[in-house]
């Protein structure tokens, strides 16, 4: 059996195989005789087995039948990855300020009511504009027991100058009505916001939540300096804000990104080819057994996100990718999501 791995490398991600070891591959030399006794004896068996079986299903018309295999390999438990230390509180770093959360309703994105957190850094004045990162599923990305734990991360990197000073904004899904629900851990109007393609979620950040954490804050108009991420289907969505609006952000992170035709997202390889360059970079990460789909391609998490990959290359653009085992969590995410902000963050002034 053949396994791929991924390795970490960010300017050149490689691939590894590793194959079983000869020893492992063992043969048996029976003889004819007693090949045929074998044989006979497992036809008696499995005819004994088989009988009773076809009787009942004859008679028990009603029983429900086998539900289909699911396409694509079964899925594996999540692989195991080291918390990276600057995801963990570090001591003699200066600590900054998680405010929130706070209720915000949309005009843009009608009839919704979400939620949102404000992390502003220890060395943030207002006299400086600050750098911002736009992270969506807020409410997973600021759990201090989670795996993302974007704030902690932006601490230590902000305090080793791995990053420059930033204003963190992390948002929910917005939810449809009145008041702030989660069902499943996810406000119901997720999908709609998130997978779906054209401006109104950029036009919800830029117009909307930009001008309200900018009443507290001095935010950066500098696209080069504005950050957008997400996991999932977050990470589709952010996408399409930095492609719809290059002018505003330019620095995109993307984890497990639901680029499948959920609401059409399966297109973005294609579309980028078909376009002129975007001046945005990317940085790709997803695991080897992503939702896969055998029987449909366009719903097949990692191959879409190796399309995504493929396109991005192929038009020059300015991204890396990692990839490794595991399956749709954020779990390898987090674990390099200190990687992914420096890699970001690389060549701006700090």
């Amino acid at each position: 059996m053949l396994r791929c791995l991924a390795a970490r490398t960010l300017s050149k991600p490689v691939r590894i195989w590793k194959s079983a070891p000869a020893n492992d591959r063992q043969r048996f030399h029976l003889s004819q005789r007693s090949i045929m006794k074998n044989l006979t004896f497992a036809l008696g068996v499995l005819c004994c087995a088989t009988l009773p079986t076809l009787a009942a299903d004859a008679t028990n018309t009603n029983q429900r039948p086998t539900p289909p295999e699911r396409s694509g390999p079964p899925q594996r438990a999540s692989a195991q990855y080291k918390t990276d230390p600057d995801s963990l509180p570090q001591e003699g770093v200066p600590r900054g300020k998680l405010e929130g959360p706070f209720l915000f309703r949309s005009r843009i994105i009608t009839n919704t009511v979400r939620k949102y957190w404000v992390y502003v850094p220890a060395q943030y004045t207002p006299d400086k504009p600050a750098c911002v990162l736009v992270f969506q599923d807020g409410q997973r990305a600021v759990k201090t027991n989670g795996v993302l734990r974007v704030p902690q991360v932006m601490e230590n990197l902000i305090a080793k100058k791995q990053m420059p000073v930033t204003i963190g904004i992390f948002i929910t899904p917005g939810a449809r009505g009145e008041e702030y629900v989660e069902v499943g851990g996810n406000p119901n109007n997720r999908s709609v916001e998130y997978d779906s393609l054209g401006d109104a979620y950029a036009r919800f950040i830029i117009e909307e939540m930009l001008p309200e954490v900018g009443k507290i804050c001095n935010l950066t108009k500098d696209p080069e300096g504005r950050a957008i991420g997400g996991m999932s289907s977050g990470a589709i969505c952010a996408f399409t804000v930095a492609w719809e609006r290059p002018d505003q952000f330019r620095k995109v992170i993307s984890g497990i990104g639901s680029f499948t035709n959920i609401r059409g997202g399966h297109v973005y390889p294609q579309l980028i080819r078909d376009s002129e360059k975007k001046p945005i970079r990317v940085f790709l990460e997803d695991t080897l057994n992503d939702n896969r789909n055998a029987n449909n391609p366009n719903r097949d998490w990692h191959l879409q996100n190796e399309a995504m990959v493929a396109a991005l290359k192929e038009k020059g653009c300015d991204m890396t990718y990692a990839f490794a085992e595991g399956t749709h969590a954020d779990d390898h995410g987090g674990s390099i999501l200190p990687e992914m902000l420096r890699w970001l963050w690389r060549d701006y002034s700090k």
